[in-house]
């Protein structure tokens, strides 16, 4: 596997948790009986933490 591939890969998986903690919200947002806009709402701030979370993580790991 190349230096290129690996990096791919990886950046792949950052996108998924991020997606992951994004959707997450959204479907907690759903089961509480939130309307479309306030699911759409609580998805984006699902995904603004999960970027702050892998972005945290990111900076412990070096």
């Amino acid at each position: 596997m190349s230096d290129e591939e690996r990096r791919a890969g990886t950046q792949r998986l950052y996108a998924g948790f991020v997606a992951l903690v994004g959707a997450s919200a959204g479907l907690m947002a759903i089961s509480g009986g939130a309307t479309l806009l306030q699911t759409a709402v609580v998805v984006l701030g699902g995904l603004v933490v999960g970027a702050g979370l892998m972005w945290y993580l990111l900076r412990m790991g070096r």
